[in-house]
């Protein structure tokens, strides 16, 4: 019975999302249009469950380029509409349209000169009325099964602001560099900000050896800096390849001699590579993506090819990008 239940809960708000897809339409564009020529803020208002839906929106709108606050409608009829200008967007969120937080703040609004879009379910509940757009959120019934407690409702509500987000992220053509400049604490900044040249082992550290020289020169270069792997270059630094510890274990396998060998025997020639400008989730992104099996070292290029660096996979572990 239990499993069964959530189960229907599940079906009841899967469907809800779904019923939207048909209410992506004119009154839509509208709203993605009227919040792209405003010259103010989207300030998101709800009460009780719709409040804490409001919340999550005015976040997702803030991090994805368009700048909004909350307003809790309570606070607003004491004050806190002073926050509201005539540039600005109201987005009000209301399952029946008659919340009186709400509607209590509606006349202010208006007196202010700040456009209302109304996300709500009912089409002709008041909030409608007085909104210059309409994103209808309406469920066929909630998931709660006495009908009673916010279920689909705000499920659907949540999508709805989820969809006008990113339609608006689009329309702004946003960036994941624009998306850092929103982020920079934590693991996700640090994805979305870390490049490879700040990470790379470079100048001194960069481990390198060239193809005539010995296995042998190469296990003790590699181990003088510690990374298992050493880049070959010519000459004049171009990079012609890369030797491993692996490689070098796997050589002594077949007996000591192989430490006599030219570098360039058996070394992997065409390593996979990456520029320093390049972010290091990417550089990550390539090394776990080599098959047959992942890779740990990366050695870093300059446009002409030339050997400048070297990337290990703990360096990125360190950092948190992993």
């Amino acid at each position: 019975m239990m499993i069964e239940q959530a189960k229907q809960v599940l079906k009841i708000e899967s469907d809800a999302i779904l019923s939207l897809l048909d209410r992506i339409d004119a009154h839509f564009v509208d709203a993605v249009k009227m919040i792209l020529d405003c010259r103010g803020r989207v300030v998101v208002t709800g009460m009780g469950k719709s409040g804490i839906i409001g919340k999550k929106i005015t976040a997702t709108l803030a991090s994805t380029g368009t700048p909004s606050f909350f307003l809790h409608p309570a606070e607003g009829i004491h004050g806190d509409l002073g926050m509201v200008t005539a540039d600005d967007v109201v987005l009000a969120l209301s399952n029946s349209g008659e919340t009186g937080e709400i509607l209590n703040i509606l006349p202010s609004i208006k007196r202010i000169g700040a456009k209302i879009i109304a996300l709500c379910g009912v089409e002709s509940s008041t909030l409608v009325k007085n909104a210059e757009v309409f994103l209808n959120a309406g469920v066929e019934r909630e998931a709660c099964p006495l009908g009673l407690a916010p279920t689909a409702s705000t499920t659907a509500a949540l999508a709805m602001g989820d969809a006008l987000a990113v339609a608006l992220l689009s329309e702004r053509n946003f960036t994941p560099s624009d998306f850092a400049l929103f982020h920079p604490g934590g693991s996700l900044g640090r994805k979305l900000l870390l490049t490879v040249e700040k990470v790379m082992h470079a100048g001194e550290d960069n481990p390198k050896v060239t193809e005539d020289q010995s296995v042998k020169t190469a296990l003790f270069t590699m181990t003088a800096k510690g990374l298992g792997a050493a880049s070959v270059v010519s000459s004049d630094g171009y990079l012609l390849g890369i030797i491993t510890d692996g490689d070098i274990r796997r050589g002594l396998a077949k007996g000591h001699e192989f430490l006599d060998y030219p570098v360039s025997r058996i070394m992997t020639r065409t390593p996979k590579t990456i520029t320093k400008d390049k972010l290091a989730a990417e550089a990550l992104h390539i090394m776990e993506k080599h098959q047959p099996r992942p890779i740990t070292v990366l050695p870093v290029v300059d446009e002409k090819f030339r050997a400048i660096g070297i990337l290990h996979l703990t360096d990125l572990l360190r950092q948190g990008v992993v």
